[in-house]
């Protein structure tokens, strides 16, 4: 089993690790190295969310009640503790047929 934790920001991964988190910590996941029974922490788009569920991986997706005046900005451990950074396990599955 391996954890990882997808993030391209410093301080969110710096609270994972606060967190003792022991993951490889990874700008970008390659979906082909995710296993059965593995953990992935991090805030993927819906279809990557359902591959890693597909390989009977567990997917865990990092909250914040984020205002928008501050999307697009560079956080900080502050704000991140101050707009209530979470995680909450997830699960997706894709439907082939569209319905």
């Amino acid at each position: 089993m391996t954890d990882w934790f997808v993030s391209r920001h410093q301080a969110t991964m710096e609270w994972a690790k606060g967190q003792h988190i022991a993951a490889n910590f990874v700008s970008h996941l390659d979906i082909a190295k995710v296993q059965q029974n593995d953990r992935v922490y991090g805030t993927l788009p819906i279809q990557l969310v359902a591959e890693v569920c597909a390989k009977g991986a567990r997917y865990f997706h990092v909250i914040l009640d984020l205002p928008a005046e501050h999307r697009g900005k560079e956080l900080t451990m502050v704000d991140l503790q101050r707009f209530g950074i979470r995680l909450q396990e997830f699960m997706a599955k894709e439907i082939l047929d569209g319905r």
